[in-house]
């Protein structure tokens, strides 16, 4: 008879959980038990489909000659990708994102009111990201040095429907050749042995 052990702290529903932003080259978290801090803005309710952490790879295959098996597989693409939609759209850090713009350009004057274009001609417009999936005593952080939003769907405005901005962002190497960091808080359980 085998014996098959299982855990249910061990696996994670994605309860909860929030999301940053900040000018590339923030450090990230040491914890996903810590509160960010300025200049992290955080980026407010986000739907209730949650985060979608995204793979997209391709890959070659060598088969030789005689041989209908690959013997080796070459990776030639490997993103990482973020995707989520965010409801509080009038919120700057998010507004920011959403134009392309500088959080400063949207900051509204004494009456309430704040005025901006969108460009025909956007810019590359890079920042840092932090996710955190929480699930009872297990926390999933997600540190981005680099991330960009590269997918924007429509946006409805509707009596029976939450208006939100719905976004996939690509993340890209940084210095050390890093797309995504991850910082994970995980469950104490007795049955956990590491392996």
């Amino acid at each position: 008879m085998v014996l098959i052990t299982r855990a249910a702290e061990l696996a994670l529903v994605g309860a909860n959980g929030a999301g940053w932003v900040a000018p590339v080259g923030t450090p990230g978290l040491d914890s996903p038990l810590s509160q960010p801090l300025a200049p992290w803005a955080p980026l407010g309710a986000i739907s209730d489909d949650g985060l979608t952490y995204g793979f997209d790879e391709d890959n070659q295959e060598f088969t030789p000659w005689g041989l209908t098996s690959p013997f080796r597989t070459q990776i030639t693409k490997s993103v990482r990708t973020f995707g989520l939609t965010v409801w509080e759209t009038s919120r700057v850090s998010v507004m920011s994102l959403q134009s392309r713009l500088d959080a400063a350009d949207l900051v509204p004057d004494g009456e309430g009111i704040t005025k901006y274009a969108d460009t025909a001609s956007p810019v590359p417009d890079r920042r840092a990201f932090w996710f955190l999936v929480i699930d009872g005593d297990a926390y999933k952080g997600f540190y981005v040095p680099q991330g960009e939003i590269n997918d924007r769907s429509d946006v409805t405005y509707k009596q029976d429907e939450m208006s939100g901005f719905e976004w996939t962002i690509t993340t890209y190497p940084d210095e050390a050749g890093n797309t995504v960091y991850h910082v994970d808080k995980l469950p104490v359980t007795p049955a956990y042995t590491g392996s």
